[in-house]
């Protein structure tokens, strides 16, 4: 028989209840307000703010997520961390359901890892193609395991138990960032702050309990303190024996001064790691003084754009939404970091998206002002695999013609109007840029505009084309563009066209 709760501890539990729930919801409007309007610290140096804006002009980058897990085609090192979410799930190996184990096959990896076929030329040369002015690199997930030639750890591609170590090209990052400067592309260094190979981050004397450091650093002074030299040894070693070095993309926000020290930090984790109410890892304080460090970093690498992600403060030069696109323009610089096919990491026969979804993607982000970071994961050989090539051809098609609507554009309102993105340049030149339909590929006989006009006399092409088309004006503030059929049906390219206005009144 089930006992009846006494009525007094009903009433304290009640009390309670709307106490913890008036108090979210006092947090919850606080926070938001804190998150939608104070959530980015704008740089006051002007060398990085003059890098910042250079940056903003190149509109499309290169992410890779590459390392020893990429053997096993799994999610990138998650499958150590022992929490409940799907991407910690381990699946590879002889004993997956042994976390111990499963660690021992997983390290153990670095030993079998030879990629004989890595050719970061030929990356390269594609990524040129699809007009990608920027490469951020992997020097070092979250597993520890580093991906280039440091001093401070064993566990790395160059060490000796490692088959590629006698490869010439070993020190991958050194070769990728080579490669593509080059070609002319800026080098961006990828780097987790949180190692969990690293006996002062994760203490063997204790099991893992989440993402987070296993011991309290605050507790622990002396051994944290270690683990922030070695973080300052490995980021400053990066930027300074591996030529210029123009982005240093943090990963691991968690590893953060005082992971609750701002409303917003706290609200955004609780909505993203909250299960029933339940908080599904900590939050820890595990300073790793980061000031301290970019002040050192820029000392090596002067206007070095820092973006120290999901951690409000000064060392986040812009943001990185992932996975997923903002509705409208932001009022702070922004990348969307974008998965291309498969998963960030290797994923054996990956689905890539579509050249049309490729490029709408590409324009919809940079007409919202923001920059497109497409991840492409290279294989346990060192290559890249064919949908990957297949992607960057297509959307390097589509930029062959209409580049001059991407680069050096800024945002202009209201962004999209129906499927037609807008951008337009500091002269006033604009451009409308018509989102195809699956499977349209011929183009409508009008391209009809509410929100803006042309002046008098203004004319307006179609990129691809040396004809003048005809325009008129439609509505109060609108105008219209006739399009020729020898035009609508042989586009000069796939599943974007792009109008050009030389000047526009509204």
């Amino acid at each position: 028989m089930k006992l009846s709760t006494p009525p007094q501890k009903q009433l304290f539990t009640m009390k309670m209840a709307l106490l913890f729930f008036s108090l979210f919801l006092v947090l919850q409007g606080s926070a938001q307000a804190v998150y939608e309007n104070e959530r980015y610290v704008p740089e006051t140096d002007p060398l990085v703010l003059e890098k910042l804006q250079q940056w903003q002009d190149m509109k499309f980058g290169l992410l890779m997520h590459w390392g020893a897990y990429s053997q096993w085609g799994i999610v990138e090192s998650w499958s150590l961390s022992p929490e409940e979410y799907g991407w910690c799930v381990r699946t590879k190996g002889e004993n997956p359901n042994n976390y111990y184990e499963y660690v021992k096959e997983y390290e153990a990896l670095k030993t079998t890892f030879n990629p004989v076929n890595f050719n970061p030329e030929k990356w390269a040369e594609a990524a040129e193609y699809a007009g990608m002015k920027y490469v951020i690199f992997t020097t070092k997930h979250h597993d520890g395991f580093s991906m280039f030639d440091t001093k401070y750890t064993d566990y790395k591609i160059t060490d000796k138990d490692c088959p590629f170590s006698s490869n010439p090209r070993a020190n991958v990052t050194k070769e990728i960032f080579n490669a593509f400067r080059a070609k002319g592309f800026w080098a961006g260094a990828y780097f987790s702050k949180p190692d969990w190979n690293h006996k002062n981050y994760w203490d063997p004397k204790y099991p893992p309990r989440d993402r987070n450091v296993n011991y309290s650093p605050l507790e622990n002074p002396k051994k944290w303190q270690k683990y922030v030299d070695f973080t300052h040894n490995q980021i400053l070693e990066l930027l300074t024996d591996y030529g210029k070095v123009d982005i240093l993309w943090l990963d691991g926000g968690w590893v953060a001064k005082d992971s609750k020290a701002t409303i917003s930090s706290w609200y955004e984790r609780v909505l993203e790691n909250t299960e029933d109410g339940y908080l599904k890892h900590r939050m820890v304080n595990q300073d790793v003084k980061m000031d301290e460090l970019v002040v050192k970093a820029r000392k090596k690498q002067p206007g070095l754009l820092v973006v120290d992600r999901a951690v409000h403060g000064i060392n986040q030069n812009y943001l990185t939404p992932e996975n997923r696109v903002p509705e409208k323009e932001l009022s702070y610089p922004w990348e969307s970091c974008i998965i291309s096919g498969g998963g960030w990491a290797h994923t054996p026969n990956a689905k890539y998206m579509s050249g049309r979804k490729g490029v709408q993607l590409l324009v919809d982000i940079v007409a919202k002002g923001g920059n497109l970071l497409l991840n492409v994961a290279p294989t346990p050989t060192g290559e890249w695999q064919d949908g990957a090539y297949e992607l960057l051809k297509e959307i390097g098609d589509w930029m062959q013609v209409n580049a001059e609507a991407i680069y050096y554009s800024k945002a202009i309102a209201p962004y999209k109007e129906n499927n037609i993105c807008l951008t337009t340049l500091d002269d006033g030149t604009t451009y409308f840029m018509y989102m195809a339909a699956e499977g349209e590929s011929i183009m409508p006989e009008t391209i009809t505009i509410t929100s803006h006009r042309p002046v008098k006399g203004s004319k307006v092409y179609l990129l691809g084309s040396s004809k003048k088309l005809k325009w008129e004006k439609n509505g109060e503030n609108g105008f219209k563009i006739a399009v020729p059929k020898s035009l609508r049906h042989n586009p000069p390219s796939k599943y974007v066209w792009v109008f050009k206005v030389s000047a526009l009144i509204k």
